[in-house]
């Protein structure tokens, strides 16, 4: 069985003052706090909804 490849990702800037569209992106990748890291599929959408908003969140490399 294929193993799911998975990214990092961390909410770094908030989200004040954005769009109402930048909110809802940021809300969908599922951040509920500042400084926040999850793991999500790696997926095309969801490479498009970092893409959306470079500059509140970032992707973590493996250390």
């Amino acid at each position: 069985m294929a193993e799911t490849k998975m990214i990092r990702i961390q909410y770094y800037r908030s989200k004040n003052s954005t769009p109402a569209k930048h909110k809802a992106v940021v809300k969908g990748l599922g951040f509920t706090r500042l400084n926040q890291i999850v793991e999500r599929v790696d997926t095309e959408s969801t490479r498009g909804m970092v893409k959306a908003v470079p500059h509140l969140v970032r992707i973590l490399e493996d250390e």
